[in-house]
This record gives structure tokens, sequence and C-alpha cells, in this order.
């Protein structure tokens, strides 16, 4: 009975087994840079960039229709165009990085949707908003792996940068502007992350599975590396969750992947080892003893 609910639908259809395989690929890609971004929080630019690359991806689909590289191209091109732009903006004026990445994002949500609406039907922006998991072809997943291994191996080489930017960004601008290009390095992962994660769960879903596993993370460790471990497992235990559930219960899998994430996510609030509200009640308890 439990293999049938919780094993057989990934031996039975292939469908099931590429969304499996892609969104476990995201999740080890995805799940670690979201930890990094609410390290240094700014867990609302993620948000910010999924938004940002929906004009490109737009634009790919208006020249080639559903064109895996043509919309990925595009998706880059803006996502890096707005984050490097959100940058200047709030270097050279007073205005913060979150309203300055918050006045962009609106910007490309509106305008990819407008050039979505010019040609495609309401079934291709659906497409593009929400994803096609079930519908992962070879590309796609040779797509989704190759920018979660660039992610790990990137990760690897500037990792301690990134850690001490995140601390002290003052530090490594002090001493030659390592800084800066460890920044820059980060958001160019974002973008490709959140580029290779649309063409699953679509540009509105896929910061959902960057932001709510890494968010969850943080009851269950204090140090950096067990966040990044702990926020992968639960992107994965997500994954397979959603899946399952929507196949079961003949739902959009997309939504359900990002409920799963969500459900966690209350559960680790309530019930977590650090910082949860059991954990604090507990805590407290202690101390009035």
């Amino acid at each position: 009975m439990m293999m049938d609910l919780l094993i057989q639908p990934f031996l039975d259809y292939g469908f099931m087994r590429r969304a499996l395989v892609g969104c476990l690929a995201l999740s080890v890609g995805a799940c670690p840079l979201g930890v990094l971004l609410v390290l240094r929080r700014m867990s609302l630019m993620g948000d910010a960039m999924a938004h940002a690359i929906l004009p490109g991806a737009a634009a790919g689909f208006l020249v080639a229709g559903l064109s895996l590289v043509a919309m990925t191209i595009g998706g880059i091109v803006t996502g890096l165009t707005v984050a490097l732009l959100a940058g200047l903006v709030s270097r050279l004026t007073p205005l913060r990085e979150d309203a300055s990445f918050a006045a962009f994002y609106l910007v490309s949500l509106g305008l990819g949707v407008l050039l979505v609406s010019m040609r495609g039907s309401s079934v291709d922006l659906l497409h593009v908003l929400f994803g096609t998991v079930l519908a992962l072809d070879n590309p796609a997943l040779i797509l989704i792996a190759g920018v979660a291994s660039v992610t790990l191996l990137a990760l690897a080489v500037i990792y301690r940068a990134l850690i001490v930017e995140c601390l002290d960004p003052g530090f490594l601008r002090s001493v030659g502007g390592l800084g800066i290009a460890a920044h820059m390095v980060f958001l160019a992962l974002v973008v490709l992350n959140l580029v290779g994660g649309f063409h699953a769960l679509g540009t509105l879903m896929v910061v959902g599975i960057m932001m709510l596993p890494a968010a969850a993370a943080r009851f269950w460790s204090e140090s950096v590396p067990g966040q990044m471990a702990a926020a992968t497992v639960i992107g994965i235990a997500a994954c397979t969750a959603g899946l399952l559930f929507s196949y079961h219960q003949s739902l959009p899998a997309s939504p359900a992947i990002i409920l799963a994430a969500g459900a966690i996510y209350g559960a680790s609030l309530l019930l977590g080892r650090h910082g949860s509200l059991a954990a604090s009640a507990l805590r407290l308890r202690h101390l009035q003893r």
C-alpha cells in the first residue's frame, strides 16, 4: 500500500521521473543560494529577480515560441541587466537596494505579461508563469542539471568570500575589491538558477523552492553549512511530496510543490530545534525554574 502511494507513480510514468530529477537538481543548486540570500537579508531580492527574467523569457517566446534556448538566453540577459541596473541605482542614488529591485521587478513583471499577451494565448502565459514540471524534456533537464553543477562549483570557489561579505561587507572592499566580484558572481548564480528553474516551476513559483527551504532550514541549524544541507534536504522532500500529492489528487504540480515547501516551513517554525516557537517555549520554561 505504502509502495503504491510513494514509489509506484515514479516507476510507472516517465514524466514523473523526469519531474523528480529536474526538481532534485533544482533543489541542489537553488536551496544553498536561498540560505545565502536569507543570511544577507536579501530574501525579497529572489522574488524580484524571478520577475526580472520574465521580459527576457517573453521576448524569447515572441521570437521563437516555446524554445528552451531562446527563453533561457532572454531570461539570463534581462535578469543580469536588472541586477546590474538595480545595483548601480542603489550605489549612485540614496535609494536603497531593496527599493531599487522592487521598482525594476514591477516594471519587468508588467512588461513580461504584456509581451506574452501580444502574441500568445492564456495557456502560453500560464506556461511561462507557472512552468511545466510534468513536461520536462531532455534539454530542460540538462539545463537544470548544468546550472546546479555550475552553482556548486562556483560556491566551492567563492564560499569564503561570500561568507565574509555577508558578515562584514566593508572588509573585502577595503582589501582589494574581492567583495564586489563575489557579490556579482552570487547575483549571476541566482539569475542562472531562476532561469533554469522557471522551465519547471515558472517565473512566479521558482523563487518558492529557493526561499522556503532556506527559511525553514534556519530553524534546524545555526551554522551556514548546516543550513545549506538542511535546505537542500527540505527542498528535495518538498519536491517529492508535492509531486506525489499532485499525482494522487490530480492537482497542478508546481503549486503543490510550493505548498509542500510551505507546510515544511510551518512545521519548522513550530517545532524546529533553534528559534522555533516550541524551542522558545522550552527555553523560557527552563529559565523560569
